[in-house]
Formats: structure tokens, C-alpha cells, sequence
């Protein structure tokens, strides 16, 4: 059965059950989340922060020179920030304390081509100013109303500045604070979370790879390899981002777009409301992408999932395109899923190039619309300038995390389609479980027996039916038949890699089915035709991470099985580095390695099933050599198409189409002239024609 079917599994954008499965994995790390989360709270605030800093720099100080001063020359106190210009004692109305209505007379500053007066009297508003010299002073005329003043110097205006310039440096370095704080924030959350978002995927990884060493046999038939990396490597990899860039920092878009609201309809409701004028079109496009995208996206994963599984089958099979010069023709096949792809993916393009130049359309119209209004608003003296810029300043931070969202809701499904794919893996139950109370066996002798065995890998499509014998310890038995008769599926249900429908299986006298799995298994040596091994070392093959297997135990193996003297001429010897499925030994250097690895953990039971079918004779005749030994004292289940490698055996049972037609030792089967006495006859029709 083949549990993944990419146009099948793609998921939904968002799906509340499986994001419930995501959340149980980050609930362990669920305080490093809080304070990720609160360092977020803490790095909005920073970053709405600054444009606030700046507007009020801009309209508390470096466009304050028309704030109004009081003279406070005969008011008693000590008016500490005042300056003294000619009789003026002079404290601008904004430095009185909270509690005390500004006093004395008003004074201005204004300003007339470069030089700057200092009137008797105050408006709200500096507009249409003239200035015109008297014989004493200077006379200013100010919205239409006329004042006398004094001309400040350039050296004293820096008197009447002094507060703000004061102002501005400790702003300045406010906002420096701020920045930094902003940084220091940034790298520590990033850390934290980057930290956390590893360890759930960790989590995760491992308890998938867990889960699918327990997995049967039969999973693993249907499922590609190539397919299962993916789902361990790539697709937990793709839960990484989701729970970095999309789950926590969807918080942070959170506190930014509530923040700017509040700020903004505090500084000017009306302005506020002008703004977010634009924000039903959002909703409206938004929608629209969300449908469209996950169309396209859906079609490019189709797309690249067929291109995938063309391009492993090309590769696995590419000595076959070679031979049968098939190269024009998979040229021609691949062209054509390649181009599907092509054109699914600038489907998905023009979707996702149309998402963002909208969200660039509307956040100019906003920004069209705040400057048209808010610069009016400023012309006419009724908004500071300050707080348009920083209206500015928010409008492109509340457009930021929506323009961010293509690639947020692109990660999102690719997280739930990840997430629905692995959850497939680790929902698939073990269909071969031990039992609640196993059986022990204090010490394994090798008896087995089949006692009306059936079995089908599929339905009830029977590969055995009725198979009934007996093994005595230390017998040794061999299988025969037909290609498909059901010889190796005889040393997978003895291992359990399957389990029986009917019938039992016992060892010992008891069923398989009682014990468990690891019990069974570590008395039983399996040495099959297609040997892998690990990359490591030629020790660490035979050993395979058994430490109770001492180095003298694996030199005394190697040399029972005829090993030693070819592993003595490689360069390290035993610690001879050992490629992926062994590919720098050869084919009967490596059957000599499974022979050693199975003698070395000494099992009771010893399967050999097709062990000597693809070796040249010079290693055939050094495995029949080291058979006698490596058999001795255990009972040995073999099975072989050449017959000349079981002449020897206690018992031979022929099998035809998954039923026991004959048994017996072999001269008694060559007297019984049935299907055994042909299928030798085939062998050595030499001998026979002489």
C-alpha cells in the first residue's frame, strides 16, 4: 500500500486539527514561547516607539520657535530655564511647571527673511508676517494684527534654543536607547525562538524515525525511500519555519497593527479613521489571494512531485535507458512534465506578483489620502508636522506585515501539508505488535514447527496454504521451488516481519506470536542474497553497535567464515572504512561480512536465505567451507536454487505454488523422481545425458 499520494496530501491553508497536533509538540517549550512572545510585546514597543520620538523632537522642539514666552521679570520665584534678553525676564509657557497657569505678559518669536523678532504679544498662527523698521525697535504685523518687537541677534537666538537644543540630545539619545534596546531584544528573541523552533522539530524528527524503525516489513514495500527521507528530513524542516516565522511571529504582527491603531487614534482620531479607509479593500484582496493561492500552490506541489518521482525512477533505472537506448524518448517524457510545471508555476507567480504591487496600490492610495488631508491639515495650521510624519511612519509599518503575508501563508501550507504527511507516517499503526504478556524463553534450542500455515501479503491472494513441518534443533533444512513457490516467505514469517492469518508458528513449542519481537529476533542470524551494510568500518558491520561483541570475537568470527585473510588485506584492515551499501567491496566480500556478522552474534537460529546465489566460485567454495562450522550446533533453515549447496541438508522441502509437495533428504527425493528429481535433472542435465 502506498500511504502518500502528493495530489492527495497536499492539506488545506489552515487546519485547526492538525495545528492542535503542531501546538501539543511546542506545549514542553511553552515558557521559552511566553518569553519569546513578551520579548516581541517588547521589540513592537520599541519599534512604535521611535516615529513617536521623532514627532515630538519635530514639533515639541525643532518647529517649536513660535512657542509663546511669558515675562516673568517681576513674578517672584526662581524660573530656573528663563532667559534674560535686555529687560525681559523670559519662560517659555510650556516650561512652567504642570501645576501652574503660565503668567505674566506674551511674548513671540517670529520669523522674517532669516532674522528673528521678538514681539510684544502672541497668536496661535505665524502667517502673512511683515516686519517694518521704527526709529526704536521694529513694528510686525502678524494675521492682521500689528505688534511692536526687537530684533534678536544670531548669538542670543541660541539662548531662546537652548532648551530645546538641550531637548533634542536627550531625545536623541532616547531614541539611541531605544535602537539599541530594539537590537539587543531582536537578537535575544531570534535566538530564543530560532532555539526552540530546532528543539520542537528535534522532537519531532526523532519520534518519526522512532516511529518508523517499529513500522512492518510490508510499510516500507509500499513506500519509496526516497518519499521517507523527504518526510524526516524536508517536510520536519518545513514545521521549523511555521513555528518560527509564522505562529510566534504572528504575535508581533499582532502588537504592531493593534499599537498603531491605538497610537494613531490618539494622536488624531480623524486623521486615524482617513487611514484605515483603505483597510475593507485589504480584506477584499486578501480573500481573493488566499483562494487563488492556494489553487496555484496546490498545482505547482502536484507538478513537482510528478517531476520528482520521473526523475528518481530515471535515475534508478538509468542503466536500462542505456541499454535500450530509450535516452530520446525520457527526454521527450520529461520535457513534458517538466513544462506542466513551468506553467503551474508562473500560474503561481502571477498570483503572488499580483498580491503584492495590490498591497503597494493601496498603501500609496492611503498614503495619497493621509498626505492630501494631513498636508492640508498642516498648511492651515491646524495639525502638526510631527504628527504627519509619524502618521507616515505608521501607515508603511501597518502595511509591512500584510505585504509579508505571500510569504507567511506560503509557509503556512507548506507547514500543514508537511504536517499532514508526517502525521500519516506516525498514525500508521505497528500491524505486528507484541504482546501484552510475553512469553520468555530462558534458553532457545531451535525447534520449529508450522502447524497449518496460510498467508497472504494482500487480501486473500495466498502465497502458502496449509504449510505444515517440523525442524529439529540443530537440523538443518533447506527450501526449494519455483520462483514464487513462497520460500522466502517462509524466513519472513519465522522472523515475524509478517504475521500468519491462519495457523501457527512455534518455536520451542510455543507461538512466535507470544513472544516478543526482540526476543524472537536476537535468536535468529539472517543472511540474505542482497547483504547492506552501514558506512562505518568493517568492525563496526559485524559488531552493529553490539558491545558485549569483543574485537577477538570479531577476528575469530572473520576467520570461521574464510573472511580474515581478504579483511587483512585491506589497507586498515578491520577498521577499513566501509561505503554506503558496502560499494567499494565486492559482491563476495560482502557475503563473507553478513556470514561474519551472523556467526559473531551466535544465534540459535541461523536463515540463509539465498546466501550463495550471487558470488564467483572462489568465494562459493570458501562460504561451503566455512558452512560446516558456521552451522554447527544451531539449526539451519536454507534456502538456494542450486541444489549442489544442500545435498547435505537433514531435510528438503520442495514447495509449488505455496503448498508442500514433497520433503525428504535428497537422494530419497531423487528416488521419489517427482518435482525435486526435475528440477535437478534441469541443473545437470550433463550429468544426466551422460
Amino acid at each position: 500500500m502506498d500511504y502518500f499520494h502528493e495530489e492527495e496530501s497536499l492539506g488545506k491553508a489552515y487546519d485547526a486539527r492538525l495545528m492542535r497536533r503542531l501546538l501539543a509538540y511546542a506545549k514542553p517549550y511553552w515558557k521559552w514561547i511566553l518569553v519569546s512572545i513578551i520579548m516581541l510585546l517588547l521589540i513592537s514597543a520599541t519599534e512604535l516607539a521611535r516615529p513617536y520620538v521623532i514627532k515630538i523632537a519635530i514639533d515639541n522642539h525643532i518647529l517649536a520657535y513660535d512657542t509663546p514666552y511669558r515675562n516673568v521679570a517681576a513674578v517672584p520665584g526662581t524660573w530656573d530655564g528663563s532667559v534674560d534678553f535686555r529687560d525681559y525676564r523670559l519662560l517659555r509657557e510650556d516650561q512652567f511647571p504642570p501645576d501652574q497657569e503660565p503668567v505674566g505678559p506674551r511674548h513671540q518669536l517670529v520669523r522674517h527673511d532669516r532674522t528673528y523678532y521678538l514681539m510684544e504679544g502672541a497668536v496661535e498662527r505665524l502667517e502673512d508676517v511683515l516686519v517694518e523698521p521704527l526709529q526704536d525697535g521694529y513694528r510686525v504685523t502678524v494675521a492682521n494684527q500689528t505688534f511692536e518687537a526687537v530684533m534678536v541677534p544670531q548669538e542670543r537666538l541660541r539662548d531662546f534654543r537652548r532648551y530645546d537644543v538641550d531637548s533634542l540630545v536627550r531625545l536623541g539619545l532616547l531614541f539611541l536607547l531605544i535602537v539599541s534596546a530594539g537590537f539587543g531584544l531582536n537578537y535575544v528573541q531570534v535566538y530564543l525562538l530560532q532555539l526552540t523552533g530546532q528543539k520542537i522539530v528535534f522532537d519531532i524528527r526523532q519520534q518519526l524515525f522512532e516511529h518508523m524503525e517499529r513500522l512492518t516489513i510490508s510499510f516500507f514495500d509500499g513506500n519509496p525511500v526516497g518519499r521517507l527521507v523527504t518526510r524526516v528530513a524536508n517536510d520536519t524542516q518545513q514545521l521549523h519555519e511555521m513555528y518560527t516565522a509564522v505562529l510566534v511571529n504572528l504575535f508581533k504582527d499582532i502588537f504592531m497593527l493593534l499599537g498603531i491603531i491605538v497610537i494613531m487614534l490618539q494622536l488624531n482620531w480623524r486623521l486615524a479613521l482617513l487611514s484605515f479607509a483603505v483597510l475593507p479593500l485589504i480584506v477584499v484582496v486578501t480573500a481573493v489571494f488566499r483562494i487563488k493561492a492556494r489553487q496555484a500552490y496546490r498545482e505547482v506541489r502536484v507538478k513537482l512531485a510528478r517531476i520528482n518521482a520521473n526523475i528518481a525512477e530515471n535515475i534508478n533505472g538509468m542503466r536500462i535507458v542505456h541499454i535500450f537506448n530509450q535516452h530520446r524518448r525520457k527526454f521527450r517524457e520529461f520535457h513534458g512534465i517538466n513544462e506542466d510545471h513551468f506553467r503551474a508555476s508562473m500560474r503561481e507567480l502571477r498570483v503572488f506578483a499580483v498580491f503584492r504591487p495590490s498591497m503597494e496600490l493601496l498603501y500609496s492610495f492611503g498614503l495619497a489620502l493621509l498626505i492630501w488631508f494631513g498636508g492640508g491639515d498642516v498648511l492651515r495650521g491646524t495639525l502638526e508636522f510631527g504628527v504627519l510624519y509619524a502618521f507616515v511612519n505608521y501607515m508603511e509599518q501597518f502595511f509591512r506585515p500584510i505585504n509579508d503575508m505571500t510569504e507567511k501563508y506560503n509557509i503556512l501550507q507548506s507547514a500543514m501539508a508537511s504536517s499532514e504527511r508526517i502525521f500519516m507516517i506516525m498514525d500508521t499503526e505497528t500491524t505486528i505488535p507484541d504482546p501484552a504478556k510475553p512469553m520468555e524463553l530462558p534458553a532457545v534450542q531451535g525447534r520449529i514447527e508450522f502447524k497449518n500455515v496460510w498467508f497472504a501479503y494482500v487480501d486473500e491472494e495466498w502465497v502458502l496454504r496449509d504449510v505444515s513441518f517440523v525442524i529439529e534443533p540443530g537440523q538443518t533444512c533447506a527450501f526449494v521451488g519455483a520462483t514464487g513457490a513462497g520460500k522466502s516467505t517462509i524466513m519472513n514469517l519465522i522472523t515475524r516481519f509478517y504475521d500468519i492469518q491462519r495457523g501457527q508458528i512455534l518455536l520451542d513449542g510455543v507461538d512466535i506470536r507470544q513472544l516478543r519481537k526482540e526476543t524472537l529476533r536476537q535468536n535468529i542470524g539472517l543472511v540474505m542474497q542482497d547483504v547492506f551494510l552501514f558506512t562505518g568500518t568493517i568492525k563496526d558491520n559485524i559488531r552493529l553497535n553490539n558491545t558485549a561483541i569483543s574485537d577477538e570475537r570479531i577476528v575469530d568470527t572473520a576467520q570461521h567464515v574464510n573472511a580474515h585473510h581478504f579483511i587483512e588485506r585491506l589497507p586498515q584492515k578491520y577498521e577499513e572504512p566501509v561505503m554506503e551499501r558496502g560499494a567499494t567491496l565486492s559482491a563476495g566480500q560482502r557475503q563473507l561480512l553478513a556470514f561474519a556478522r551472523a556467526l559473531a552474534f551466535d544465534p540459535a537460529v541461523l536463515i540463509l536465505d539465498e546466501a550463495t546465489a550471487n558470488i564467483d566460485t572462489e568465494t562459493e567454495a570458501l562460504i561451503q567451507d566455512a558452512l560446516p562450522r558456521l552451522m554447527a550446533g544451531r539449526t539451519s533453515i536454507v534456502v538456494a536454487h542450486r541444489l549442489s549447496t544442500i545435498q547435505d541438508a537433514d531435510t528438503i522441502i520442495v514447495l509449488h505454488k505455496g503448498k508442500i509437495r514433497e520433503h525428504g533428504s535428497h537422494q530419497d527425493l531423487l528416488h521419489q523422481r517427482g518435482l525435486y528429481y526435475n528440477l535437478y535433472r534441469l541443473q545437470y542435465k550433463e550429468d544426466f545425458a551422460s
